[in-house]
């Protein structure tokens, strides 16, 4: 009890900012770019499958890091049009890295097997919140994306909908690099 105390306060503000966001007006479908483009964190991650990874191995590739969970309801909306994204950016240089805050396996497996389409990209397991610190998240869902390079370029907080001709659109570009 002691450990889910010492994150209550982060989990809470979380809360808060995703209910917020969730009855406010449709974001614009665009990503916000990120002024001084540092490399990006190259924190190891549990994937749900059983896989690990360190996002530097993705070096070479656009990476799309989405920052959630399955109490969020515009994470819940947007996961679908990540799924879409992916589809759209078949053959191109491009991964999507999706990193659950805090819950364990069997919330997001039960969560993974209501979303249609099939979810198919990685899902990892943020379970004492050491991505979300070093990605210095504040709020749910958040995503960044990430160059060939490995440098963070964009940024949205707030829901999308990825697979938005904009969105889309930008990340060739990037993935044309």
């Amino acid at each position: 009890m002691h450990r889910l105390l010492d994150h209550a306060p982060a989990a809470i503000a979380a809360v808060f900012l995703c209910a917020a966001l969730s009855v406010a007006a449709e974001p614009p479908q665009t990503l916000a770019p990120v002024v001084d483009k540092k490399i990006a964190p190259d924190i190891a991650l549990d994937i749900v499958d059983g896989d690990k990874l360190k996002l530097s191995y993705l070096r070479g590739k656009v990476v799309v890091v989405n920052f959630w969970a399955t109490w969020c309801p515009p994470c819940r909306r947007e996961m679908p049009s990540l799924e879409r994204l992916k589809g759209l950016m078949k053959g191109e240089p491009f991964e999507i890295v999706a990193i659950n805050a805090g819950e364990d396996e069997d919330e997001i497996a039960g969560f993974k097997a209501e979303i249609k389409p099939a979810l198919t990209f990685r899902l990892a397991l943020d379970r004492r919140a050491d991505a979300m610190k070093a990605f210095s998240i504040t709020g749910l869902p958040t995503t960044y994306v990430i160059d060939r390079q490995g440098r963070v370029v964009y940024r949205a907080q707030g829901g999308r909908a990825f697979d938005d001709p904009t969105i889309v659109g930008t990340l060739k570009a990037l993935a044309a690099k």
